[in-house]
């Protein structure tokens, strides 16, 4: 201070905008090959170390992949940093194991198939050098042990190597016109004991000399995925979202009317907390679309609604937690309301920031970055959809207003990221200042398409300016968007916990991008 003014330091100048390099991808399509429904990816998730990647898709399978790059040089990334070894290398990861996690079933109750579709998967914490993770479909929810097993083999077998076949069985003699009844494992019926046969003789030492298989553990070793529970029949209507609390112990699965709470250790009975179901279905307007718990604080989780609404709540208030601590939303702007208006409000997906402060919601047209200490309105909205608003019609003819987008943030905050058409996603910069604004295809080329141009640049929209800000000279987009393909849409996303490393699911394809 100088004679009583006051020097404020200035505010710190935003980060500069990441430059989004190809790094991998998974399961590529050749030009023409067409995608069975059953290989679709429908759910992606890191866990909390970003060591490991999990996938669900239509099939209800479950495929890993574990991280490489951080273990060529001998050492954990943590030990690498202590060292100062220089880490120039982005994240690569490997195929690991698949398991089947859910199979199509049949409500006879309700005359009801259930697909096998994984709708979310979530990571639990390890234990032992074992991952667990929760997977789930509409009804049924999963906790699956994947472990590294070591391979049990048999030796000291009596049986010729060269004669023995499959599972030591002996091989049958090629001019045989009948097979000989042998068992498994080398091992003879009784009324063939009694004579030498062709393919097996006697050692030199006589019958004392023989001796029984012994089962011994190799150095190799194999990965078994094992079910460890089942959390079924506590949901009348389709699970859209599971959660894991905080302390290790609980998790929340939600359905559209319906959030229960689990405790990880007890499968047959869980807590309904929250119910929004009225006395009377006519009554009903509004369903929950997704839920999720504060990362550090037990008590606290979030649901979003289809009226584009958010809910805090408390646990610690009451058992049934109707009654929200707060409630996120932010009001129309008056003479905008349309047919579309409720569709379009509904929130798809909503994720915490890491550190618990913020909460990113993602509806049809936009995402929404919220202060949960703030509950008059969002901090950051960005415009995602802007220009399809002249063709709000066409997409709900072909259901495509209906489709579910999911976003995602970076782990230090700065970012957030979300899915598109024609195989697009967009990244934008949240940190004060910042005009970060990228979309990137989820191709080889990411940035070969880097942002589409507004439906009428004729018209001024000043909402739109944050998209349409870089490449809007982008070749091959015509001014009315018509080069967007709604067919195929970039749903499911995530972004590595703690680097700038973002993996997106095309059809059956997963894509890999660094920067």
């Amino acid at each position: 201070m100088n004679g009583g003014d006051e020097v404020t330091a200035a505010p710190p100048a935003p980060p500069q905008p990441l430059d989004w390099k190809f790094s991998q991808v998974f399961g590529e399509r050749t030009a023409g090959e067409e995608v069975q429904e059953v290989d679709i990816i429908s759910a992606i998730e890191f866990d909390k170390s970003g060591d490991h990647l999990a996938t669900g898709d239509r099939g209800g399978r479950v495929v890993l992949f574990e991280r490489t790059d951080t273990k060529d040089h001998g050492g954990s990334r943590r030990d690498l940093e202590r060292m100062d070894y220089p880490i120039t290398r982005h994240p690569e990861f490997r195929y690991k194991t698949e398991f089947q996690s859910h199979e199509p079933e049949f409500d006879y109750l309700k005359s009801l198939e259930i697909e096998e579709k994984i709708n979310k998967i979530r990571w639990c914490q390890t234990a032992n050098g074992a991952l667990f993770l929760l997977s789930t479909n509409d009804k049924t929810i999963k906790f699956w042990k994947v472990q590294e097993k070591k391979v049990k083999k048999i030796s000291e077998m009596n049986v010729d190597p060269s004669k023995a076949v499959g599972n030591g069985s002996i091989a049958s003699s090629s001019n045989s016109n009948s097979a000989k009844p042998y068992l498994a494992n080398g091992g003879l019926p009784e009324k063939l004991c009694s004579y030498p046969s062709n393919d097996f003789t006697v050692p030199p030492g006589g019958v004392p000399s023989l001796h029984l298989p012994v089962v011994v553990t190799s150095g190799e070793t194999s990965l078994m995925a094992r079910c460890r529970r089942v959390y079924a029949h506590a949901h009348d209507y389709h699970i859209n979202s599971i959660s894991n609390n905080s302390d290790g112990e609980t998790f929340i699965s939600a359905d559209d009317l319906r959030i229960n709470l689990w405790n990880l250790e007890i499968s047959n009975q869980s807590f309904n907390i929250v119910d929004v179901k009225p006395t009377n279905m006519e009554d009903l307007t509004e369903v929950i679309t997704s839920a999720e718990f504060h990362p550090n604080h037990c008590n606290t989780l979030a649901y979003s609604s289809s009226r584009g609404s958010i809910r805090l709540i408390d646990l610690r208030q009451s058992a049934l937690c109707d009654s929200h601590a707060k409630l996120f939303e932010e009001q129309e702007a008056p003479g905008s309301r349309s047919f579309f208006t409720e569709i379009i409000a509904s929130i798809s997906d909503i994720k915490f920031a890491k550190d618990g402060r913020h909460i990113l919601s993602r509806d049809y047209m936009t995402l929404k970055l919220w202060d949960i200490n703030m509950d008059s309105g969002p901090v950051a909205t960005f415009q995602v959809h802007e220009y399809l608003r002249p063709k709000l019609c066409d997409l709900y003819e072909n259901d495509s207003i209906f489709d579910k987008f999911e976003c995602c943030l970076s782990g230090d905050g700065m970012r957030v990221a979300t899915g598109s058409y024609s195989n697009l996603f967009r990244v934008f910069g949240c940190s004060p200042g910042s005009t970060e604004a990228i979309t990137l295809e989820a191709s080889k080329n990411p940035m070969r398409r880097q942002v589409q141009t507004p439906s009428r640049p004729s018209r001024s929209l000043s909402s739109i300016t944050r998209v349409v800000r870089r490449g809007a000279e982008s070749p091959g987009v015509d001014a009315n968007g018509n080069s967007y393909d709604f067919t195929t849409k970039l749903l499911h996303l995530a972004w590595h916990p703690t680097e700038n490393s973002i993996a997106c699911a095309a059809a059956n394809s997963l894509y890999m991008y660094y920067a």
